[in-house]
């Protein structure tokens, strides 16, 4: 369904008068393909600085890519028609991290849930409050929700708020940006469950992007972990959780809590810190700080390989 091949986004660094002069590039997504089939949830998981959010980004036309190709039911985006562009903006749609700021504390439920139905649809008032009500009640919210303002709601309730106003353009892929982190942990659970029967329901497909392993693993099928701008390891999410091939994956699932509490893994502690993407490392970008690192990891860039069936790493050690 959406597809990225080579995708590469660098932001300019400048100086001098009016930042007239380009000094560097910020290679904030350097060659990463990803692909998400018709009702798959992908997760992407990695630190703060890998990139995970500029590549959704990119998926949300937010940002355009400095290269690659974007494609959406196997056509190329940057190429679509008018019509073409606008069916993509209600097809794919985005619930995001904070559901105290992504709603505008202005406007009633009804209102915002419903900015998102394009004009030239030609919808009815009736056509539009029966469709908000639908939603609404998709998410566990009552109709007379829409007739409130967000502030009357709590942090679950608006988050479901978010995810009514994602829905309500019959859209086939979401993409969830840390959908849980700003929530109580009590609340966590709901949110997750009410997004896994809604994909059941609905067929939808999901980019998860979290640091939230835990959260990742219960919605999503497959696992992408992104370092300093790529891809490191992908494959079946249970797979990866249970035999990580990269040392960077092997770093972060030893960092995050046990499915139960009577498993123990070995801590692993990485030195330093991200890369600057503004002058990343030579070799593979984790050379740094791997406990395994060789020499060729210094000098040589690993390639991607399916070391077993659908499970993928960049890593000279395989």
């Amino acid at each position: 369904m959406l597809q990225g091949i080579g995708l590469k986004k660098y932001f300019p660094v400048t100086s001098g008068v009016f930042a007239a002069k380009v000094r560097g590039w910020i290679k904030a997504v350097d060659g990463v393909n990803v692909h998400v089939a018709e009702g798959e949830a992908l997760g992407i998981v990695g630190e703060s600085g890998s990139g995970k959010t500029t590549l959704a980004k990119l998926f949300l036309l937010l940002e355009r890519p400095t290269d690659g190709a974007l494609l959406f039911e196997g056509q190329e985006v940057q190429a679509f028609s008018r019509h073409d562009l606008a069916h993509y903006r209600r097809s794919v749609q985005a619930v995001f991290q904070d559901p105290y700021s992504s709603l505008n504390p202005r406007m009633r439920v009804g209102n915002i849930v419903a900015e998102p139905l394009p004009p030239e649809d030609g919808l009815s008032r009736a056509a539009i409050h029966e469709r908000v009500a639908e939603v609404l009640n998709l998410v566990g919210l009552p109709g007379d929700s829409a007739a409130l303002y967000p502030h009357e709601f709590s942090g679950g309730q608006r988050q479901r708020i978010a995810i009514a106003r994602a829905l309500v353009t019959y859209p086939k892929f979401i993409i969830l940006d840390e959908p849980v982190s700003a929530l109580d942990v009590s609340i966590r659970a709901q949110i997750l469950n009410l997004l896994k029967g809604l994909q059941e329901q609905l067929q939808l497909a999901y980019i998860m992007i979290s640091h939230d392993l835990a959260a990742a693993r219960y919605l999503s099928t497959r696992l992408a972990v992104m370092y300093a701008g790529k891809v490191v390891e992908m494959g079946d999410c249970d797979e990866v959780y249970t035999g990580p091939l990269h040392p960077y994956t092997q770093a972060l699932l030893s960092a995050a809590l046990p499915l139960h509490p009577s498993l123990r893994r070995q801590r692993m502690t990485l030195p330093g810190e991200v890369p600057n993407p503004l002058n990343p490392p030579s070799g593979c970008r984790f050379h740094p700080r791997c406990p395994q690192a060789m020499s060729q990891c210094r000098t040589q860039e690993p390639v991607w390989k399916e070391v077993s069936s659908g499970h993928y790493t960049a890593c000279h050690l395989y």
